[in-house]
């Protein structure tokens, strides 16, 4: 095995977070000097460069990345499994009673309208079982990378486009066509999709991509060609709890997952202009970078959110 004892994963881990080997060594209590030797016998033993390094500052190479990536779940897995072993002693873990003690750091990266809506309480509520959990969330609908932003677990919705990525559907849904009553009362109903160029509608923008087209297919005839609309609307957002509020608020027509804004639609607040209508297909998945480090915490997490959906 080439890394000789955690303290050069930790190095590397220090490293990246700090920028520079002074502020690793002072984090790990070591001088910079046996910070710097540390480091240059693994990259000897590696065969390769893992930092770049001037005289002020340092930044790991593709490499150093790759493996402090790995080197922070197998230190996470660690302290995990040393946990589940000595919680209340060896009776506890002989017993069996280790196994639900769940401790370390979970970092979530979702969508701003389905973790204020619907997820927050389901991970309030893990939280409040696992005390031994510490959560990091990361609230946004820009798309992050799950390997290179250091993300545990990412909820989001669409089909997956990313092969090495682990995925689990959490819930089967569709967008759906919705407005408040009030807008509707003030501007009508449209009957088909088409009648959608005469109303304002709020469209949302992902990254540097705004949606111009909504698609429909009618419910009684899913195997027929969908119907494509160019939509336009003087409101434009790049968060979807924005659009969920304009749309409340009687603003426009938007087109939301049915997750979103399930419990707008229950409590009358939104409606379904096309109840013979339905949008794209809008699973939600739950993404986490390697199957070959997958902590209990995290599976306990993911069975827990997965579970929370169905209800």
């Amino acid at each position: 095995m080439d890394i000789e004892n955690t303290a050069e994963l930790r190095l590397l881990i220090e490293c990246a977070r700090g920028g520079s080997l002074t502020a690793a060594s002072r984090e790990m209590g070591i001088t910079p000097a046996a910070a710097s030797a540390m480091l240059k016998k693994l990259e000897a033993r590696l065969g390769v460069r893992l930092a770049e390094r001037s005289t002020r500052a340092l930044r790991l190479t593709a490499a150093g990345e790759r493996l402090r990536d790995y080197a922070q779940r197998a230190l996470e897995l660690l302290d995990e499994g040393l946990a589940l072993v000595t919680e209340g002693g060896d009776d506890a873990a002989a017993k069996g009673r280790g196994a639900t003690a769940l401790r370390g750091r979970i970092r979530v990266s979702a969508s701003s309208d389905l973790t204020r809506r619907i997820v927050l309480p389901l991970l309030d509520d893990f939280l409040d079982r696992h005390p031994g959990i510490e959560l990091q969330l990361n609230v946004g609908d820009a798309l992050q990378d799950v390997v290179r932003d250091e993300v545990d677990l990412a909820l989001r919705y669409g089909e997956l486009a990313d092969s090495r990525l682990v995925a689990r559907k959490l819930h089967d849904g569709r967008r759906l066509l919705v407005a408040s009553p009030d807008y509707l009362q003030r501007h009508g109903r449209p009957s088909h999709p088409g009648e959608l160029t005469q109303h304002d509608c709020i469209r949302f923008k992902i990254g540097d991509r705004l949606e111009r087209e909504w698609r429909f297919w009618r419910r009684d005839a899913m195997q027929a060609a969908p119907v494509d609309v160019s939509v336009q609307g003087r409101r434009t957002a790049d968060d979807g709890g924005i659009a969920h509020q304009w749309a409340l608020e009687g603003r426009g027509l938007t087109y939301k997952s049915c997750l979103d804004i399930r419990d707008s639609l229950a409590s009358g607040a939104l409606v379904e202009v096309l109840p013979d209508w339905v949008g794209r297909s809008m699973p939600l998945h739950a993404l986490m970078p390697s199957k070959r480090f997958l902590p209990q915490r995290l599976k306990a997490l993911v069975d827990h959110l997965a579970e929370g959906l169905r209800r």
